[in-house]
């Protein structure tokens, strides 16, 4: 199993989400990640970030790409493969936040 799996099996279930909105300061989208396959582990790890930070400060990216283990490498080293990785590592380097809305399941 990847580290990136382990820490998965670790975080708080998704399944009563649709998606979770990335909101900049004027409450405009940005970017949605949706419950989907392909983007579920990164909903789960942005729905943890927003649980324990309650937006995606800097300290949240730089957990959320200790979180994404051996994705986090991969995206340093093909920036665009990994935009949910790229936004965290932007958010570092810019010292950003967004705020989030989850969107629930029906």
């Amino acid at each position: 199993m990847s580290e990136f799996a382990a820490n998965l099996k670790k975080l708080p279930g998704i399944s009563h989400l649709a998606a979770i909105n990335l909101l900049d300061g004027d409450g405009n989208v940005l970017a949605t990640i949706e419950n989907k396959p392909g983007s579920q582990g990164s909903l789960a790890v942005y729905n943890h970030l927003a649980q324990t930070y309650g937006a995606i400060t800097p300290d949240a990216a730089r957990k959320g790409v200790e979180l994404f283990a051996e994705h986090a490498t991969d995206a340093r080293e093909h920036p665009g493969k990994h935009p949910n990785i790229d936004r965290l590592l932007a958010l570092i380097d810019e010292n950003k936040t967004l705020r989030t809305k989850h969107v629930f399941a029906l």
